[in-house]
C-alpha cells in the first residue's frame, strides 16, 4: 500500500505515536487527527501537536467534540478521582469513556472518504487495555464490518482499512519499536492527571514506567 494515504488517530500519547510512525515507515502519507473531547488529561494535545511536527505529518486535524460533557468517567469528571491501585482482572475501570472509540473512528472514516484515505491506523492495545470493551480485537473486527457498510467507499468495495498494528504487542515491545523509529517519548503524553507533570502513580503512568524500565529507559520514566 505504499503510496496510500492513512488517517492516524493521534492521542499525543506512546501507542498512537507508535502507530502512526509505523504507517509513516510503511510509506503512507499520514493525516494526524486529534480530538479534545473533555478529557481532563488535555495536556496530551500539545503532545499531538509535537508529535505531529516531530513526524512531519502531511496534515493535522483536531476535532472538538465533547463526549465528555456528560461525565461516566474519570477522565472527564473531575470530580471523579483517577484510579491509582492497578487494574482488577474482569473489571472495566473508571478511565473507561462511554463511545470514545466508536466516536473517534466514525470520525476518523469521515475524514477518510473526504481525503480518499485507504487506511485508519489506530494505536489500539489489547495486552495493556485495562480491560476497555472498545480496544478488544472482536471490537475492531466489527467495526471493520460496520465500516463496510456504512460509507459510499465501503459499499463500493475499497473502504478505508482499520489497522491495529499494537493489537497484541505487549508494552515493551511498543517501547522498543518507538525507541527504533526515532519517536521522541519524551514528548508523548500517558498520565491520565491535569497536572503540568506525569504524576508516575495513575495506571496509565505505572504501565507505561514498568515498560520504560524493562526497556532499560529509566532516563524516560515520571517521578
Amino acid at each position: 500500500m505504499k503510496g496510500s494515504t492513512t488517517i492516524a488517530l493521534l492521542s499525543g500519547g506512546l501507542d498512537s505515536a507508535t502507530a502512526t510512525a509505523l504507517a509513516l515507515e510503511n510509506g503512507h502519507k499520514v493525516i494526524g487527527l486529534s480530538f479534545d473531547y473533555g478529557q481532563r488529561h488535555r495536556r496530551e494535545l500539545q503532545a499531538a501537536v509535537e508529535i505531529a511536527a516531530h513526524l512531519n505529518l502531511e496534515e493535522h486535524q483536531i476535532i472538538n467534540v465533547n463526549i465528555g460533557s456528560w461525565g461516566g468517567s474519570s477522565l472527564t469528571d473531575m470530580q471523579t478521582a483517577i484510579p491509582t491501585e492497578g487494574t482488577a482482572e474482569g473489571v472495566i475501570p473508571s478511565t473507561y469513556v462511554p463511545g470514545r472509540n466508536t466516536v473517534f473512528i466514525a470520525i476518523g472514516l469521515s475524514l477518510a472518504e473526504a481525503r480518499k484515505a485507504n487506511q485508519l491506523v489506530l494505536g489500539i492495545n489489547a495486552m495493556d487495555y485495562s480491560g476497555y470493551p472498545d480496544c478488544r480485537p472482536d471490537y475492531i473486527d466489527a467495526y471493520q464490518k460496520l465500516a463496510n457498510l456504512a460509507t459510499k467507499t465501503g459499499r463500493e468495495g475499497h473502504g478505508a482499512q482499520l489497522w491495529a498494528p499494537l493489537l497484541h504487542w505487549s508494552k515493551v515491545k511498543i517501547v522498543q519499536e518507538a525507541l527504533r523509529l526515532g519517536i521522541p517519548i519524551e514528548k508523548t503524553w500517558s498520565c491520565y492527571s491535569a497536572q503540568a507533570h506525569a504524576c508516575g502513580i495513575c495506571d496509565s503512568c505505572r504501565i507505561r514506567n514498568k515498560a520504560l524500565k524493562a526497556a532499560g529507559r529509566l532516563d524516560l520514566c515520571s517521578n
